[in-house]
């Protein structure tokens, strides 16, 4: 096996038989399951479920990975036990019969395609909510108070232990029931870990005091498991090995615990650093985009050594490269790759085919996660088919059977470079015209934050792709309508983004600035800034970091009630920090009440309070202000009505990822009867024009990242 010079890891080699040397690709024994591979989607909840239930967006994201060519799918992060456990964000619900043929159709689905199945099940006791589900109390070792989800337990009495202990039990039948091949206990941070934790449990009884009488009810849990499943069905536990805090659990206590644990019959540990009590402790268990990668490997060399159990692990383990040294250093058995293959579920199929420059990056944005409490479902910030498979592929087909068209693309942004890859992987010839004098548009503008730098992977990657496929990419173009024309297009895409909008009443040009200013370092002349947030994204708080950073007096204005309102508890914490740090001032239920005005060398700005109408002036030395983007679309409305369809989608078409129906006579008499004449020379054009036209990602209106990208394979599906 040779060397990749780029990291020192062992590169993969493939026989003429097929067969691979790759230690990724090679076949595990846990317990009495043979793996097919040592690449595992850990356990996570992306809350594809409906009422508790996991039904075909579920079943058919589960069989994504299958087919993608995963060893081990774990299914139902924190897939609930009992009553007073209700779903907290989207949980697969095992505490009723209901659910057996739910998993007995995704168990099949898997093994079909050789893929082994489990899931994960809790009490997540004190982590839920007590006004969620049937309104019971909720439970813990002792009355404590969750911060994320802001409800108050009841110290668990005999017979609530009694009816918990059953009600894993019985969960786990069914989980046998449905043919899965094994069950992971959720011990971290859950109901298990609060009798572990000093500061969660204050019992005085038994199930206090010494390590022995700590793992009581554990144990309990584990034995009801074990004695309620075949024998051949592997159990597996989920347990932070090292809390990260002084009274927490350490490497030592963990490694005297799973040793009993593995006597009691749990087959493998899923390793965990860190904690999930707050925002911030979640945001650094679950670390994203601006950390360093597989920040815990040696912690788990360490257990591995030292206890008799395989160990998975999987914490931005990003890249096949990391994941393959994490195996033949010996710091793991088994390589989570969770984030990962939400952004490419073909990630081992790749790997195995020797595709790895094909496999989409997960760039550690933790959009996945934000976005079930945003949005209501996982979404990956740049694999728009993630949850949507029912309808987009993951993997776009040559399918051209009509004969491959000319699209002509404006605009090399997400939008505009994901809309090229997918057509020109489809079949149709390219042309992608972009002003400036490289790729990424927006994208490339926030990765020059510090903290979120590797944005421009999902940029480089679609640039490699679109190179990969023939896509003629034309930079320092700047696209009139007579330009595009010129080029005799079967169909044109605008991707042509966004300007930020200076917002009533600073549209006028006046002593504002915008956030595109502060990432081009237009302002370190300023020693005082106001960075007013109308918009409550990550724009706003990447200029104050930048400002900050290099030492600028940074106040932040913003009506919102929290500091930027849309960004996620995994990303919001990172940013928070900073706030501290660098002594930012915060001023919340505040907006702008009137265009900044010069006085002498400074700046003043009026500030009135939402609330009381109370107005403040503030001396500044530069205003910086976001309300969003508002669409560049002034070469859209010049070809609309040139164009075949006017501009026009079928919307039902267009969500399916479908072809595009021809809506040419439709617009045609549409036009006529709202004239109420004879149609005219113009009406004769439209029918007559030779290219359909369309609009996507913020030249439509000011959004995000993942919006770019789907609409951009949406409409390259459609053509």
């Amino acid at each position: 096996m040779t060397a990749d010079p780029a990291t020192g890891t062992p590169a993969p080699t493939t026989s003429a038989t097929g067969t691979s040397d790759d230690p990724l690709l090679q076949p595990f024994e846990l317990g009495s399951l043979t793996l097919r591979n040592r690449i595992v989607s850990t356990s996570h909840e992306p809350a594809y479920t409906e009422l508790g239930m996991p039904k075909d967006r579920y079943r058919l994201y589960q069989r994504e990975k299958a087919r993608g060519g995963v060893g081990l799918t774990m299914i139902g992060g924190s897939a609930i036990v009992s009553k007073d456990s209700p779903a907290a964000f989207g949980n697969i619900d095992l505490s009723t019969d209901e659910v057996v043929p739910w998993l007995s159709a995704i168990a099949e689905d898997c093994h079909d395609e050789g893929t082994a199945i489990m899931i994960q099940a809790t009490h997540l006791g004190h982590r839920s909510s007590n006004f969620a589900g049937d309104w019971l109390p909720l439970v813990s070792a002792s009355r404590t108070r969750e911060a994320a989800h802001r409800s108050f337990t009841k110290a668990l009495e005999d017979f609530d232990m009694d009816r918990i202990v059953a009600d894993f039990a019985a969960a786990a039948e069914r989980v046998a029931a449905a043919g899965f091949d094994g069950l992971e206990v959720m011990h971290a941070g859950h109901l298990l870990d609060s009798f572990l934790a000093p500061w969660l449990n204050d019992r005085d009884d038994e199930f206090s005091g010494e390590m022995e009488n700590l793992i009581k009810f554990p144990m309990r849990v584990i034995d009801a498991v074990r004695s309620s499943v075949p024998d051949d069905f592997v159990l597996g536990i989920r347990m932070a090995v090292d809390e990260r805090r002084k009274d927490g659990m350490d490497e030592s206590r963990a490694t005297e615990i799973l040793r009993t644990y593995t006597d009691h019959g749990i087959d493998f540990l899923n390793l965990n650093v860190g904690m999930i009590n707050s925002d911030r402790e979640l945001a650094e268990a679950i670390p994203g985009m601006g950390t360093p990668s597989a920040p815990w490997l040696e912690t788990c060399r360490r257990i591995r050594e030292a206890i008799d159990m395989p160990v998975l692990h999987a914490a931005r383990i990003a890249d096949a490269a990391t994941a393959r040294f994490a195996i033949t250093d010996g710091c793991l058995d088994l390589v989570g790759m969770t984030r990962a293959q939400l952004a490419d579920p073909h990630l081992a199929l790749k790997v195995a085919e020797g595709r790895e420059d094909d496999i989409r990056p997960c760039v550690g944005a933790n959009m996945c996660l934000d976005s079930i409490y945003t949005s209501g479902s996982a979404t990956c910030i740049h694999n728009p088919a993630t949850g949507r498979e029912a309808d987009l592929p993951q993997e776009v087909p040559h399918d051209v059977t009509s004969g491959p068209k000319h699209v002509v693309i404006i605009g090399a942004g997400p939008a505009g470079l994901e809309a090229a890859r997918v057509a020109a992987v489809r079949g149709h010839r390219v042309t992608l015209l972009e002003a400036d004098d490289a790729p990424g548009g927006q994208v490339r503008l926030a990765a020059r934050s510090q903290r979120r730098r590797d944005l421009i992977g999902i940029i480089d990657w679609r640039v490699q792709q679109c190179k990969k496929h023939g896509v003629d990419l034309r930079l320092n173009t700047f696209a009139e309508a007579d330009d595009i024309l010129g080029l005799e297009p079967d169909a044109v895409i605008v991707a042509t983004g966004g300007v930020p909008d200076a917002g009533y009443p600073f549209r006028e040009q006046g002593p504002s600035f915008d956030v595109w200013d502060v990432m081009d370092d237009r302002l370190r002349s300023k020693q005082r800034v106001l960075v007013f947030d109308d918009h409550g994204f990550y724009p706003a708080l990447d200029a104050v970091e930048r400002l900050a950073r290099v030492g600028q007096q940074v106040t932040y204005v913003s009506p919102e009630r929290t500091i930027g309102i849309d960004v996620g508890s995994m990303n919001s914490p990172a940013y928070l920090q900073v706030f501290s740090e660098f002594g930012v001032e915060v001023r919340l239920g505040e907006r702008l009440a009137a265009k900044p005005r010069i006085e002498g060398k400074e700046i003043v700005a009026m500030l009135r309070n939402d609330y009381s109408d109370r107005e403040t002036e503030v001396v500044t030395d530069a205003v910086v202000v976001d309300f969003g983007t508002t669409p560049n679309d002034e070469v859209y409305f010049e070809l609309k009505s040139q164009s075949s369809n006017r501009g026009a989608t079928d919307l039902e078409a267009w969500v399916r990822g479908r072809p595009q129906p021809d809506l040419t006579a439709a617009v045609s008499t549409h036009a006529g009867a709202v004239a109420g004449a004879e149609p005219t020379t113009s009406t004769i054009a439209e029918a007559d024009a030779s290219f359909a036209l369309f609009r996507i990602g913020d030249a439509v209106a000011s959004r995000n990242v993942h919006a770019a990208v789907l609409e951009g394979l949406r409409v390259g599906m459609g053509l």
